[in-house]
Parts: C-alpha cells; structure tokens; sequence
C-alpha cells in the first residue's frame, strides 16, 4: 500500500480530501494528517511517507517549504507532492516545480475526478522511479553474485560482507529477516520458445519485486528462469512474530495479481525469521527445504518445526564446498571445478539412495553459475541448446545416475568456458581494481580492502597486479592519489595539509614524503615551480 499524508490546518479539507475518492481501491493507506509543515514532517520521517497532499499556506511551515525541506533531506527518497493553492497563490505555486513538485491544484477547481487524475499522474511516476531504481541495481556487475554468496554463506569475512554491501549501496541495518524461495508456475510456457519464455518470467520477477517492496523492504534474486530467491527486511525482529501470517497473505496477494496479468501463480517455501545477515543462509536453507512440500491447492507453505526433521535428511548444504567452489569461479579455474564437482558426484554415486540431495546439490550449483557468471542465464542456456528443455532438464532426471550424468556434462562445459575466460578474466579484474581505486581515491585504501570488495584473497590480488598491471597495488594507488593532490592543489588551491587529510593520509609529513617519491619534489616546490 502507498502511503499519504494530508497537510492543511483546515480540518475541513482534510476531511474532505479523506472522503472524495475510495483510496483503497487506488492501492493507498491514508498513514496521518498534520496542521503545519513541521508536523508533516515527523510523520514523514516514522511512516515513511509516498505522497503529500498539502495546502501552500499553512502557520509554523508552509507548503513549499515542506517540499524544500524533505528535497534537500530525502533527495531521490523525497515523497511526491500535490499542492493545493488557491487561485491568488498560482504563480507562488509555479516555483514548487523549482522543488520537483508532482503537481499543483487550485482548491475550488478541486473534484473527485480532478484529485484521482492528479493521484494517477503521481502513482505513475513512482512507478517509474522504482522501475529505474530497480533497473540501476540490477545491471550492478556485483548485485546478483553478492546475493548469491549471501544465500549460500559464501563470504570469506564479515568484512567482505560490509565491504560489498556498502560499495552496492545495500542496507542490512535492519532487525530480522525472512527469506522465500519460489517457482513461476506457467502452463503455457512450456507450448513457447524460450525466446517467449524469456520475457514473460522476467516481467513477472518484476512485478514480484515491485508488489513486494509496497509491504517490505526486500531483496530478489532470479535464481533460474523460473526459480528465484527473496529475503524480506523487518525494522525489528519483534515484527516477525506473525510473519508466516503476513508473508503468506503479501505472497498470495503477488500471486493473484500475477494470475491476472500474465496468467502464472507462485509456489513458495518461506524460511525461518534470522536476527543477521550472517544467518540469512539459515532461512534460506529452510525455505528451499519447504519449498518440497507445496502443491497446487497449498502453494505458499512456511517451514515449522514439525517438517524439520523431515526435511533435514533431504537437504544438502553446498556451503561445505563454497571455498573451493567459489575459488573456482573466482579465478576460472577449470581444475578446481573439475575436482570439487568430481567429489560431489563420488559422494553421491557411494550413496544411490539420496536422489534428493544430489537433485538439491545440482541445483544449487546450476544457480550459482547463472549468478556469478556475467549473462549466465545466456550462457548455460547455451550449454543446453540441443535439449528441448534446456538446463531444466535437470529437474527431470528420475534417479541419482541420471543427476551425476547431467551434472558431469555441465561441469565439461563449464571448464570449457573457465579454459578459454581464464587470461582475459584476470586482466578484467586488475582493470577493475584499477577502476575502484580512482573511484575511491579519496579514501584510505587497503590490499586487504579492495581485495574483499571483489572477493579475492590479498595475496592472488597482489600477484594479479604486479603481473598484469605497469606498477604494484600499493604504488598505484600512491600515484592515483597524487594526480589528484596535484588537482586539488592546483585547481581548488588546497594547502598541503588540506590535501593531505582530503586524500585520507595520515599526516601532512606522510602525504608530502609520498608526493615527493612520485614526483620528485615536495607539494609546496611542485606549486611554486608551477604558479612562479
């Protein structure tokens, strides 16, 4: 539900504005009123307000100084205002576009048929600006493998974890989580080509994604074509404690806008409520454990004590394998996939009769290839050209053999792919480096740092630079941060001691003996040799 506040300190418009339009149906919950600017702006701040509809002249705060104050607080976040003005106050009204004010009405003209247009006008934006926001996250080289890792607790250190998290622009501050895992049910998919495929399960991912973010901040993730992944976001772990309750209902409201608009449905497993992002692995695992036992007229099941030990036989954790698996595709090392996937497939093969765990192992390692690699629903689509189900073929092998079978072409096919990627992938991550430095340049940069912001041992990332770049890591990132000195000096006439502490050098004495090293006299000589 959108959220709206009314601000005007007559009451009998804001009674007004309540009663003109059934807002339930237009998707909105009418969160709170307020006489002034300044009370609008506490219940902006604790409801997380969507839309403003306020008067232009109010005591304490006016109008425009409301949509002022929350532009330049919220920024990109602000809530879409609708001013209400007065035929006297239009041209005072023209300088609200000065603040990005949605849209300005003139209070006698105002009917139900003019207010409903202007709150179409405003939904169709914010829909726009999620569809943007979306988009600007998705096409993040990062998004999808941080994810991933995060399900399949694939992160080497907590400090990677916030590392990554905080360069993607993620937040995690939050008190518990709740992770789903899920299938697109589509009867006719299976009759199209997977180039109709394609685009009706992307457009549905979408759309869960949009309809669950109106309840709850979340994540998604497209495991496969038709599989994904959600981890839901509460503020407090105290607001999970009717959460299967809520999920359920959030879940099977998606389900039955999606069933309206391109005829699919949702199974979904929902997992346990975990208090950190460390455990969001936890929920995930119970999840897809769940996820085993839904059916047509039960869909949307969540995990509970009383399938634990029902599910536990059936899982298998793919974490026990993440370091090598992850080194593996980290460095497109054939012989590492080619050995860890052997292991699997000799694990599985001494024991015939756990055909659910080597179908679950498979899987999960289908979904990491199509998340760490870059266009990896492309690319294992591709391995799979000439089979008329394509990888999901996966889901139709009927005993343990058959898996290994699948699994052993796939891993051929991979080693394929890290054989001929191997040379141009470690160039690709030293460009890479290179990259984050001299955007980060301002900042104290660290091998340790930078070398968990890409998920890669300190020491491989040291080699990969001294082989693959003109200069070592450390003398880089001095030379990177001098050609900026060198700016700020020149430019934006710094003292030496003010570009120092811009750079993130510990001293003044520290930044000049540097400087010096690089260029071969001390930032006060290179200035007045410059400006003399």
């Amino acid at each position: 539900m959108y959220q709206l506040l009314i601000v005007d300190d007559e009451p009998l418009v804001q009674a007004g504005i309540r009663s003109m339009l059934n807002w339930n149906e237009m998707n909105i919950e009418i969160c709170g009123t307020a006489m002034n600017g300044q009370a609008a702006l506490k219940i902006i701040e604790e409801k997380s307000t969507d839309i403003v509809i306020t008067d232009i002249k109010m005591p304490v705060m006016n109008g425009l100084e409301l949509a002022k104050t929350c532009r330049e607080r919220y920024g990109d976040n602000c809530p879409y205002f609708i001013i209400l003005t007065s035929y006297e106050d239009f041209q005072m009204a023209r300088d609200a576009l000065s603040y990005q004010v949605s849209d300005y009405l003139v209070k006698l003209e105002l009917t139900p048929e003019v207010l409903k247009n202007a709150i179409g006008r405003v939904l169709t934006q914010i829909s726009q600006s999620r569809k943007k926001q979306l988009s600007a996250v998705n096409i993040h080289p990062f998004y999808d493998k941080f994810l991933i890792s995060l399900l399949h607790d694939l992160f080497e250190s907590e400090e990677q974890f916030r590392l990554q998290s905080r360069d993607l622009n993620l937040n995690f501050d939050y008190g518990a989580y709740v992770c789903c895992y899920g299938e697109i049910i589509s009867p006719q998919a299976d009759q199209m080509s997977a180039e109709k495929q394609m685009p009706l399960f992307t457009s549905s991912l979408q759309m869960i994604r949009e309809l669950g973010a109106k309840y709850l901040p979340l994540y998604a993730l497209s495991l496969d074509l038709r599989h994904f992944a959600l981890i839901f976001c509460f503020a407090d772990s105290s607001d999970t404690d009717d959460y299967v309750e809520s999920l359920t209902d959030i879940l099977q409201s998606i389900s039955g806008t999606l069933q309206n608009y391109y005829n699919v449905t949702l199974r979904c497993g929902i997992g346990i409520p975990v208090q950190t992002p460390a455990t969001i692995c936890d929920s995930y695992q119970y999840a897809r454990q769940i996820f085993r036992n839904t059916e047509p007229k039960d869909a949307i099941i969540a995990f509970d004590t009383d399938h634990s030990q029902e599910n536990a036989k059936n899982s298998f954790n793919i974490s026990l394998f993440k370091n090598d698996l992850t080194r593996a595709f980290e460095e497109y090392d054939p012989d590492i996939l080619q050995t860890t996937i052997q292991s699997l497939c000799d694990l599985f093969r001494d024991h015939p009769g756990h055909y659910v765990q080597a179908l679950d192992a498979a899987s999960n390692i289908l979904y990491l290839s199509i998340s760490l690699l870059q266009d990896g629903e492309s690319i294992v689509s591709g391995f799979f050209a000439d089979d008329p189900d394509g990888y999901r073929s996966l889901y139709k092998q009927s005993n343990v053999d058959h898996v290994i079978q699948w699994l052993q072409f796939f891993c051929g096919q991979l080693c394929e792919l890290f054989q001929s990627r191997r040379k141009d992938y470690k160039n690709h991550i030293v460009t890479n480096v290179r990259k984050y430095i001299n955007e980060h340049v301002s900042e104290r940069l660290s091998l340790n740092e930078v070398a968990a912001v890409f998920g890669i041992s300190p020491n491989y990332l040291s080699q990969l630079f001294s082989k693959y770049n003109d200069t070592g890591f450390s003398e880089y990132i001095n030379i990177c941060k001098i050609t900026e000195a060198k700016r700020l000096l020149e430019e934006e006439n710094m003292k030496v001691y003010e570009a120092a502490e811009a750079l993130g050098f510990e001293s003044a004495f520290y930044f000049s003996k540097v400087f010096k090293r690089v260029e071969g006299v001390s930032p006060t000589e290179y200035v007045n040799n410059k400006f003399s």
